[in-house]
């Protein structure tokens, strides 16, 4: 299998050296193909074109896959052949995976995303909470075992920081965790230490009193909300 792959490989790259430079993309084609994909519920595949040439952008790496025919190319990164395919129902546009050995199926793979569309972690990425939080709660809703909403995840990600002294940060993601995990002591322990770092005190105190209700055993916690209570419990 590692041969035929290797040898695959070297077939494409001598037809990419060969026939790519002549392959001509139309204005009409460009536009129609051109933008993001949906290749998971949090992650794009960015289609552009420069200087007539076909480039992807996925997982932050600019890729040139090998184009074979205008509407036909390879990508070493993904060892996947590929195509742009419209629904003919629906008149949306795919990026279809075409099989090693075709067999005149076309398959509807990775959605072209409206214009402008962002996946939960771009808009986590910049700072925007609230259709980020959004974002995580529709994938939540397919499924509620995705790793995009891991609970230990975004508790790294509230600690680092918090490390980095970057506290409205650590509390805008750990707030999106309670949110995708109601039920879980540990969401609201990490939130309250986040909020008692930020120097609000009432929120550290309510997200202690939180975690006790799924955690009654929670030491750090106990001890704050018996200091606290006389102060915001007058």
């Amino acid at each position: 299998m590692k041969l035929k792959r290797l040898f695959f490989s070297v077939i494409i790259l001598f037809v990419v050296f060969n026939c790519s430079s002549n392959i001509e993309y139309s204005e009409e084609f460009k536009k129609e193909t051109a933008g993001s994909y949906l290749y998971n519920q949090d992650d794009l595949i960015d289609v552009y074109y420069e200087n007539n040439k076909l480039f992807l952008n996925w997982r932050d790496g600019k890729i040139e896959p090998v184009a074979i025919e205008q509407n036909e190319f390879f990508v070493a990164d993904m060892y996947k052949k590929f195509r742009f395919v419209q629904h003919p129902e629906t008149k949306e546009w795919y990026l279809s995976i075409i099989p090693e050995k075709e067999n005149g199926t076309v398959t509807y793979d990775y959605l072209k995303a409206p214009d402008g569309y962002k996946t939960p972690s771009l808009y986590l990425k910049e700072g925007n909470y609230e259709k980020a939080l959004a974002g995580y709660l529709d994938i939540k809703k397919q499924d509620s075992t995705s790793s995009f909403i891991n609970e230990r995840e975004f508790n790294r990600m509230g600690y680092n920081h918090m490390v980095k002294h970057d506290y409205d940060k650590a509390i805008g993601i750990l707030k999106i965790n309670a949110a995708l995990h109601p039920e879980s002591a540990n969401v609201y322990d990490s939130l309250a230490e986040a909020y008692l770092l930020n120097n609000d005190s009432l929120q550290a105190y309510i997200n202690y009193k939180k975690a006790l209700e799924f955690f009654p055993e929670n030491k750090p916690a106990k001890r704050y909300v018996k200091a606290a209570k006389d102060k915001f419990e007058d």
